[in-house]
Formats: C-alpha cells, structure tokens, sequence
C-alpha cells in the first residue's frame, strides 16, 4: 500500500518587532495595551480547564479544538470473516503516519476490533490490511461494515468515517515532524529543549590573547565596550558540566561572524561597539574577539558530546555599512535605500515606525543597511550564508533576529533548504526560533509553522504575565490560569520557547523586589542604564519569587530559556547594564543567590525526568488568588505542581489524597489539602 503522508503541523504565523541589540539597535515598543487587543489588560481570553475561586474543575486537558482526539472503535467483522485471518490492522489518515504504521486490531471472538483517537470533528479516511494464515495474498479492504467509500487512487476503495465529536478527549502530541524530511528514530525531540543563552563576550573570558576592546574616546566607560568573554571560556563551562547541571540541552550562542571595528550612535545618545554581534561586517568570517574557525568548531563538538545542542543567532535583516557585501551591492538593489518617505528612514523614526508601511525596509540605524529580501539574488544570497553557517559548523538550530522586519520568502526559502539540504542527511530536525518583541499574540502567531517557515518564537505575551501576576504580584492568579489555558494551544503544532528575561530587558530579580524597580512589566529600564545603576537585591524574597516563575516555566511545555545569570538572579536595568559580566566566584554569591541556582537546578533534573512537564496535558485542580494547584500528565507520568505567591504559607486543596512526595524539598506530604510555604512552588509526585 503506498504510503500517504500528511504534514504534523498547523500554519501558524509570527511576525514581530525586535531587533535585540540594545540602544546601538533599538527595540520597538510593545503595544499600548500588551495583550491581545480588545481582550483586557490582564489578557483573559476563554474559559480554561479551571473553574473560580479554589473550586476543583472537571473535564479533560486543555487544547484546541485541531488537537483535540475522540476515541473511537472501528471493527471488521464478523459476516465477513472466512476464520483465516491472521492479522487485521487499521490504516488511515487519523494521524500523520498511520497509512504506513497501523494500527493492530483484537479479536473478541466474534469480530476484530481497534479503538484509536481520531481527529475533533474530522473525516477519517480508512481500510483495513488482512493477512491469513492459510496462504492466501494479504487483502487491503474497505470497512464491509461502512457504505460510505472514495476511491483509493490505485483502482480500489478507501472507506469514509465522518468524524465525532465527544465529551472526554485526549490532546495530539506537539511534537515536529515534517513529511518532506522523515526524521530518524529516536531523533532530538525539541519539546524536550531546555535553552541558556549564552551571551558570548559577557560569559566567560577563556583566553585573554584575544580581548581587543575598541579605544575610542566617545565610549563611555566599558559597559559598551567588548569585555573579552570567547568560544573557549563557554567551552570551558561546557566540558566542566556546568549546563549538564542545570538540565540544559540546548545553548543559544550570539552571533558567530565577524563584526565592525567602529563605534555607532545609539538613540540615546551614548556610543556602542559590536560586541553583541548585531553588527556583522564579513559575512563569511567568524568574529576574531570570540576565537578562531576551529575553536568554534570545538564548541559545538564538546556540546555535542555533552547531549547539548547548539543555537546560533543569526541576524539576516541587515550588515554594518562597513561590510564588504553592501560595498560591492550599495546600488544593485540588493539593499533598501536609507532615503525613503521623505527622511533618512530610521526605524521607530517619523513615517518609518517599526509597524507599518517601512517596516521591512527601514533601517535600525543609520549605520545598518537592511537587505532588500524582495531582491531574488539578494536573498538567495542571504539564505545560501545562513546554510553555510548551519552545514560548516553543525549547529541545530538558529535563533533569528527581528523577523518582523524581513519578508515572509526569507524564511520559506530557507526551510526548504534546510529540509532538502541538511535534514535529507542528518535526520535531525533543525531548530528555527524567532524573535518578535510584541505582546500581540496573533501577529507572533503569523510566522510560525514548523515544516515551511518558523517551529515557534520567543514567548513575550507569557512572559509579560507571569512576570506581571507572579513575579510583581500584579493582579490574581486567576489571571495567569485564564492566560496560560488560553496559550496552551494557540501557537498550534509548534515549540514556543518560555522566558523570565533577556538581553533587551531589565534583569528579571528587580521585578520581584518587595517594592519592584518599575512597575510596568514592558519597561525597559534605560532610566538606570548608565547612571544609578541596581545593585543585587538585599532580601531573599526577590529571588524567592524568582524561583517560582522558574517553577511555573519548568513544570509546563515549550522550550524553557535562562538568560545568563537569571539563574543567579544577576543584577542589571536596561541595555548595556542587563549585559555585565557573569560572575563565577560562587564564594561571593549570597545565600539567597546560591539557594535560587540550588532551585533551577533541581527544577532542570525534574523536568528531565518527568516527560509530563515537557509534553504533557495540564489540569487546573484549584486556585486562590495566591495560589495554583494543577496536574500534568503525560501517559503514565503525571506530577503534581502547587504554587503560592503570596509573602505568607498558604493551604491549598484539590490534590489527591495519600502520600505526596515534594520532589523540590524531599519531604513526605499527605493529600488533598496541604500547605505551601511563602513564595514557593511544590512538584509533587505520588
């Protein structure tokens, strides 16, 4: 029977604003109200699996109504049984594979039968694959039991199921898969990805040979300035287990080329080198700051070693006017003009906001000309650069930058070309995730599907939330449960990846002080960014309340991110001084700051152990307007997680009764009812 293979995906979308460089390459604002327009401040979409007050709801997990699966019992028999039937197995389209991996049917004496999980309210087209045990041919049947028939295509008939509906359902697995690209057994499942970004010239300075910061009078200070962190200082922390620790398995490392010599003017005024590598000059050459083509190289094979995969980012939407690309192509089109509507077209600037008609063709700064992707030649060219990247050096996946700001056939190009000319050898899926800074969750949605464009982005909108109700107290935690049941299955098929802060950001343990540094969840800090700037918080409380949005990210699916140092709670306000260097004398840590790491750690081993918390089906068992109880469930793993925002211990109920083992803790607990110290999360198993 050939075999008839569908997608596992939902086109899903994402376009976005960001460009993640800071003041030398500033970043949009997010909308006036940073949730769903029309659905509220606190983004209270739909009802959940959750019900108000600290009620216990009823009903089946959480998910669109596309993911949803009804079981349902096809049967062959028994008028048209002949007593030789060896084996009797279903195929079909109910799921991505299942014309060529049916499944096995039982006899019951009479009849055989197979119950399997069809799609909500879908047509299934199906037959039946016979073998005998007299010799006879094997038979591929139309259901005798159904009149309802198509054509196969090969001179038989399949038959038609017109689909259900049904109260109790299972949710389909999220895992990618892409038809044109058939994956190898027991290939990286990117659910599983728990993601550290590793902000290369701020993480560890492993060779002093190749520190070369810029001397230029206009700088101020170092904090703009490259600091000396390289490929052979993360290579260090890689090989001495420091990631391995915290359950992490995927890095996300800055961009890799080679980057401008000068210094350019940010929109505040102050002056930048390229350090975060957002500035690429030679688009063909490493940066010489971070090592050599072979200490790269060396990186990826001692991650690959350590079970760690490899993100690169990757900035497609421009170069540095410096480079020898737009010197050769300044007049050829393959680049926007600087002169549009009137003005020299700066985003964010006049008539070139980072929404609207200039979008994709202003330029972040005056000293960055933006690709014109419009341009067959031009993207050819970028798309054949990023391929080079990903085949030379074997990276995983690319994180990629501001990519509201390019066009849609950037990215379907460069998918096609990565399942025709790297997933066709490795087998291996290749991670795509982007950045679009916006609390708008259906203009992120609008790029994102997994076989032709993007597997998911960065997930601003829940971040803004669980920062705003859990880490600021913001609100009730009512309104997180209503946001996180409504996110569940919006992005569709896809791996969004989760976050407490980033590069763009104020570090996130200032939003978890008693009193909170600002007290807008999108703020961007650079009131304090060069002058007045935070130091680490005194009280263990902020860290505290830190860890527990850690918990909630841990214990749900999607790709968990660590920007670096948030797992020490590292202080910082806005760009520059969100980006100091990572400190590793944990003799100088405080105790708050060693018990948060302590924390994460623990949550990274859990979430390894429990496929439930990566994949699994969430279930609202009560909630207060401190606390949430819930369930996650995946096959026969299922855990137990009860948070508590609040500054006092507080009892929460809805758990099953019996012996409840806190895995956070160790201690032995009795359900349904039991109590969560102030701000802290329990993971309980049974």
């Amino acid at each position: 029977m050939p075999a008839l293979t569908r997608l596992l995906f939902l086109a899903l979308a994402l376009t976005a604003a960001g460009c993640g460089k800071g003041m030398s390459d500033p970043i949009p604002h997010p909308p006036s109200n940073p949730f769903d327009p029309g659905l509220g401040g606190n983004g209270g979409y739909g009802s959940g699996s959750g019900g108000g007050g600290a009620g216990v709801p009823t009903g089946p997990p959480m998910c669109d109504t596309t993911l949803r699966r009804c079981a349902h019992e096809f049967a062959y028999g028994p008028k048209t049984l002949n007593g030789h039937e060896k084996t009797v197995t279903l195929i079909g389209d109910w799921r991505t594979d299942s014309w060529t991996n049916g499944e096995p049917a039982t006899f019951d004496g009479t009849k055989w039968v197979v119950t399997v999980p069809v799609p909500w309210s879908t047509a299934v087209t199906y037959k039946l694959h016979v073998t005998y045990d007299n010799g006879a041919a094997d038979g591929y049947v139309p259901d005798p039991g159904n009149p309802t028939q198509v054509d196969d295509g090969f001179g038989g008939k399949n038959s038609v199921y017109a689909g259900t509906t049904c109260d109790s359902w299972t949710c389909a697995s999220t895992q990618i898969a892409c038809a044109q690209a058939p994956l190898a057994a027991g290939s990286f499942d990117w659910r599983d990805a728990v993601i550290y970004w590793a902000f290369v010239d701020r993480f560890v300075d492993g060779d002093s040979a190749n520190n070369m910061p810029i001397s230029d009078g206009k700088l101020t200070g170092t904090a703009a300035n490259w600091q000396g962190g390289d490929w052979k200082g993360l290579t260090g922390k890689i090989t001495d287990g420091y990631f391995t620790a915290l359950g992490v398995n995927a890095l996300w490392i800055t961009v890799p080329m080679d980057n401008s010599e000068t210094v350019g003017q940010g929109d505040d005024g102050q002056w930048y080198t390229g350090y975060h590598g957002y500035w690429p000059r030679d688009l063909t050459k490493t940066e010489s700051r971070f090592g050599s083509d072979t200490e790269l190289k060396a990186l990826v094979a001692a991650a690959h070693a350590a079970g760690i995969k490899v993100i690169v980012d990757y900035a497609m939407n421009h170069v540095h006017k410096d480079s020898p690309t737009y010197t050769a192509h300044m007049n050829d089109g393959w680049f926007n003009p600087l002169m549009q509507a009137g003005q020299a077209c700066v985003c964010g600037t006049g008539a070139c906001q980072y929404d609207g008609a200039y979008a994709k063709s202003c330029w972040f700064r005056d000293y960055l000309p933006d690709f014109n992707f419009n341009n067959v030649d031009a993207r050819n060219f970028s798309v054949g650069n990023a391929l080079m990247w990903i085949k030379t050096y074997g990276f995983d996946g690319f994180r990629l930058d501001a990519v509201k700001h390019i066009e849609v056939s950037w990215l379907t190009d460069l998918r096609a070309k990565l399942l025709t000319d790297v997933e066709a050898v490795s087998k291996q899926h290749v991670y795509l995730v982007g950045e679009t800074f916006t609390g708008d969750r259906n203009v992120i949605k609008g790029f994102i599907s997994p076989c032709t464009q993007l597997d998911g982005q960065f997930d601003f909108p829940l971040r803004a939330q669980l920062v705003q109700n859990v880490v600021m107290r913001q609100g009730k935690m009512s309104d997180l449960v209503t946001f996180m049941d409504s996110n569940t299955s919006f992005y569709g098929v896809s791996v969004m990846s989760t976050f407490l802060g980033n590069h763009d950001v104020p570090r996130t343990v200032h939003f978890g002080e008693d009193t909170p540094l600002w007290s807008d969840v999108w703020a961007n800090g650079k009131d304090r960014n060069w002058s007045n700037t935070p130091g680490q918080p005194a009280s263990a409380s902020a860290y505290e309340r830190l860890a527990v949005g850690f918990a909630l990210l841990w214990t749900n699916r999607g790709a968990p991110m660590i920007y670096y140092g948030d797992e020490i709670g590292l202080a910082g306000a806005g760009d520059p001084d969100n980006r100091r260097m990572m400190p590793w004398n944990a003799a100088g840590y405080s105790a708050a700051q060693t018990a948060l790491l302590a924390k994460v750690k623990k949550l990274g081993l859990l979430r390894a152990a429990h496929p439930s918390l990566r994949r699994g089906d969430r279930t609202t068992l009560s909630y207060g307007d401190d606390t949430w109880v819930y369930r996650m469930i995946d096959g026969v793993d299922r855990v137990y997680v009860a948070v508590n925002r609040s500054d006092s211990a507080k009892t929460v109920t809805g758990l099953p009764a019996g012996t409840l083992n806190d895995q956070m803790t160790g201690e032995a607990l009795t359900g349904p009812s039991l109590t969560v110290p102030a701000r802290s999360a329990r993971v309980l198993t049974q």
